[in-house]
């Protein structure tokens, strides 16, 4: 049968690649306000907590052990390994041990996690070639406003068709970033964009195993390798991300052109970034924050019958495992955050242990648990009410969870945080060490300290 080979698609787009193929190339050197810049470096530091912490689990020695077999050299470093590789297999790596445990930072208008992809790129390159602080951190401001404005862009009919939307715009920010540390010309750039258009990475079925965490650190590896690309000659579509058939119109139904041109290079989106208290998809934030006033409240796993969860409806789609047997499977399992929440006051990293998962009182808890979608439900809220085994109630209704934009983490609760992560592995004294680098990174001759700090 003939088939009708015409798809719906705007022809009239504006030169979108070219635009932010120039503001990559072209826009200052620290062209941004204190409050920006201070982002910046909030952003790196968060982000390498993260990777430093999850450089022991199983997922980062499979990964390493993969890699090992193409016998690369020892251009970069392993984030909390005494391993160095390649600079593309240690972007693949500590990308993928930085979203390991769920635990970096959110654009909330997007569910983006823009660190992941764009820094992981960037140390490696910026240990290679010996780049220094103030350029890097020039570049992620950059290759995270292309990524997210990209996400903006398509958000949300992309991550509904089941895109992971972290690795599908994250490729574009990393080559974009990597263009920047490069100092590529406008057509080289285009040329990485156009290379790294051609590789949207990541599908939301793969929620809940090590290929989750594979999609930041595949798009990191991939956008280096795009700027490597075009920075040798090799070529692409011009207008690979706004053409009929290239990047957003394939995608994605929807695609606003001026997500990305609006005050461009005025408004920056790594001012709407944010940093998780809890180890596990945003969207159980709510709940998790609730249980956690519950117990403030006198709730205990004795005295309680049954929690009752009033949650929009995308907590149930992402994180409705009702019977979880690991941790992975407990970041996306909202009855396995409140149950960490009520029970340990906390969900970090250590309540998502395998052996924790599996506990009798925690599965106890989160069997007590009966979550309702309610469409009326904001996504950043959840309305909950604990019935106690006298019969009596307390409600909690958390509008923003802590860690939104409305109750930001502050600088002393993500040195907190990095400490809890990486303490067991690099001792404290090193983390204040490494932790106190990142905070003067821009001002930094190179990246060496910040990857020796890094090490074991």
């Amino acid at each position: 049968m003939a088939r009708n080979t015409q798809v719906d698609a705007d022809r009239n787009a504006p030169p979108i690649t070219r635009i932010l193929a120039e503001y990559v190339v072209n826009h200052p050197s620290r062209g941004w306000s204190d409050e920006v810049e201070h982002e910046a470096h909030r952003t790196f530091m968060n982000w390498l907590g993260c990777a430093v912490g999850a450089s022991g689990h199983e997922a980062a020695q499979a990964a390493l052990d993969a890699v090992s077999v193409l016998q690369p050299s020892a251009q970069a470093t392993i984030l909390g390994r005494s391993e160095k590789v390649d600079i593309g297999s240690a972007a693949l790596i500590n990308g993928i041990t930085s979203h390991t445990f769920d635990f970096d930072d959110t654009h909330l208008k997007t569910i983006i996690h823009p660190a992941g992809p764009v820094c992981s790129a960037l140390l490696a390159l910026a240990e290679h070639t010996g780049a220094s602080g103030r350029q890097l951190i020039d570049a992620l401001v950059i290759g995270i406003d292309v990524s997210c404005r990209a996400g903006n862009m398509i958000y949300p009919d992309h991550y509904d068709r089941g895109w992971h939307i972290t690795g599908t715009t994250g490729v574009l920010g990393a080559a974009a970033a990597c263009a920047r540390l490069l100092g590529m010309n406008v057509e080289q750039t285009i040329m990485a964009l156009g290379i790294a258009a051609s590789q949207p990475i990541g599908l939301r079925e793969q929620f809940g195993t090590m290929t989750k965490p594979f999609h930041p650190g595949a798009a990191a590896q991939a956008g280096l390798m795009s700027a490597l690309l075009a920075k040798s000659g090799f070529t692409s579509s011009s207008r690979a991300i706004e053409a009929p058939r290239g990047f957003a119109q394939v995608v994605s139904v929807k695609y606003d052109w001026n997500e990305i041109t609006e005050q461009l290079g005025e408004r920056f989106e790594i001012s709407f970034n944010s940093y998780k208290p809890f180890a596990c998809g945003i969207v159980i934030h709510p709940s998790i924050d609730a249980c956690v006033q519950l117990r403030e409240k006198g709730v205990t796993a004795d005295n309680l019958a049954r929690i009752d969860l009033k949650v929009h409806p995308l907590v149930l789609e992402l994180t409705g495992k009702k019977e979880p047997t690991d941790g992975l499977q407990g970041k996306f399992s909202v009855y396995h955050g409140c149950a960490a929440g009520l029970i340990f006051g906390r969900a970090s990293e250590d309540e998502y242990a395998d052996d924790i998962v599996n506990r009798a009182d925690m599965v106890d808890v989160r069997r007590k648990v009966n979550a309702i979608v309610d469409s009326g439900m904001d996504e950043a809220s959840v309305d909950a009410v604990a019935t106690l085994t006298d019969g009596s109630t307390v409600h909690v209704y958390v509008e923003h969870a802590i860690g939104s934009l409305q109750r930001p983490m502050t600088d002393g609760d993500l040195e907190n945080k990095f400490h809890g992560m990486t303490d067991a592995l690099l001792g404290s004294e090193q983390t204040s060490q490494l932790i106190a680098e990142c905070w003067k990174l821009a001002d930094a001759p190179d990246v060496s300290q910040v990857a020796r700090l890094s090490r074991k």
